[in-house]
């Protein structure tokens, strides 16, 4: 079974694609407006630290929660109709923060979280649909390339208009809306599911643990690098703009790397890339605490570590491409958004942990050890499975 409903032609494929990566990358800028918009507003109000991270916590549970039901939705509703729905939500959720009590967040940030989570888990699950086999990993690369550029520019729109009033907010969910624009105009390229469905999220765990463990442990690290990493370089001696700077080439390494490794997954086995882009990863932040701070090697250690790990997810979702189809490959994407959500709950404790534990070293170790984890994973997978033929390599 196959996802689109007929196949698409040369031309047909190149505008389906183009209309769900533009799409999910204006998606991508009204998000990255949006979330830090939403924690400085909580400060602004004067609510503690903990009822700010147990309202974050909401729109993960909401993504556990959401990601089940997705293949369903997507074979009932219809992928174009449940991807606009879900912006639509997403952009009137935005500006009802601002005009509604804390106490009505909770619900919000839980309706908030369940479209985040189909709006990812559909759109993606299109891409990876309509891709080409033997160009699979190129246009994740792409996706993941645009989607990092919008998220990059989000929070430069906010620096321009501040936090306070409601010019952030109309403007974020005006952002939003427009990512419905490309998806209204894509016609019949969206693919579709006929039928078939209904199996769970460890079913997909068992099948293909490397993609969705890449997806949780990027999730984990990226979210600990845009908390900590900052901070980290100020507690090294570093003066706020340069940590600052730090954070910007940590995002840059992550922009850059997507398309190479992705154009490299189309050409060997990509069990064996995550492999290796993990273990490179893990090098990476390992040396880091040995480098010193005031020196350009510092910074291109962070370069190349963060892009070569950002790679995780554009691999780990081409694999699941690659290897899921129909109904299967919706609920696949659904439980990679599921399993990154669950990284981004648990990274940032555990990389706070370790540096209270070792300040400031702990962070950088605690990078390490997650994907040292993964690396020894990775490398049993590919022990054991060896000799198998991989539905991930082209």
């Amino acid at each position: 079974m196959h996802a689109p409903a007929r196949p698409l032609g040369r031309e047909q494929q190149v505008a389906s694609l183009a209309a769900a990566i533009s799409a999910v990358t204006m998606v991508g800028v009204g998000l990255s407006l949006s979330i830090p918009l939403l924690a400085l507003e909580m400060e602004q109000r004067g609510i503690s630290n903990k009822w700010m991270g147990i309202n974050t916590a909401v729109a993960g549970i909401a993504t556990v929660v959401t990601a089940p039901f997705i293949p369903v939705l997507v074979r009932h509703v219809g992928t174009r109709a449940l991807l606009i729905l879900s912006i639509v939500v997403t952009a009137a959720a935005l500006p009802a923060f601002k005009a509604t009590d804390f106490s009505w967040w909770f619900p919000l940030r839980f309706a908030f979280g369940a479209a985040l989570c189909a709006l990812f888990a559909v759109s993606e699950f299109w891409i990876n649909a309509v891709a080409p086999h033997h160009r699979r990993g190129l246009v994740m690369g792409i996706y993941a390339t645009a989607l990092s550029i919008g998220a990059a520019s989000g929070p430069a729109i906010l620096s321009y208009l501040g936090s306070s009033g409601w010019e952030p907010y109309l403007a974020g969910s005006a952002l939003l809306c427009l990512g419905a624009i490309p998806v209204l105009l894509a016609g019949d390229g969206a693919p579709r599911i006929e039928h078939g469905g209904g199996r769970s999220i460890l079913h997909f765990l068992r099948l293909s643990p490397l993609a969705l463990l890449a997806a949780l442990v990027f999730g984990a690290i990226e979210t600990s690098i845009l908390n900590f990493m900052p901070l980290y370089g100020i507690r090294l001696g570093l003066s706020e703009p340069s940590a600052a700077l730090l954070l910007t080439t940590a995002v840059a390494g992550n922009i850059v790397f997507q398309i190479p490794l992705g154009l490299i997954s189309d050409r060997m086995d990509r069990r064996t890339l995550l492999l290796l882009c993990a273990g490179f990863g893990a090098l990476g932040s390992s040396i880091l605490p040995f480098v010193a701070v005031d020196q350009i090697g510092f910074f291109v250690v962070v370069f190349l570590a963060t892009g070569v790990v950002g790679s995780l997810y554009t691999v780990g979702l081409a694999y699941l491409g690659s290897s899921f189809h129909g109904a299967d490959l919706a609920a696949a994407n659904a439980a990679f958004v599921m399993f990154y959500s669950i990284g981004l709950i648990i990274g940032p404790p555990a990389a706070g942990f370790a540096m209270d534990a070792y300040n400031p070293y702990g962070f950088a170790f605690a990078i390490t050890a997650m994907l040292g984890a993964y690396t020894l994973i990775a490398a049993a997978s590919v022990a054991t499975r060896g000799l198998r033929a991989d539905p991930g390599a082209a």
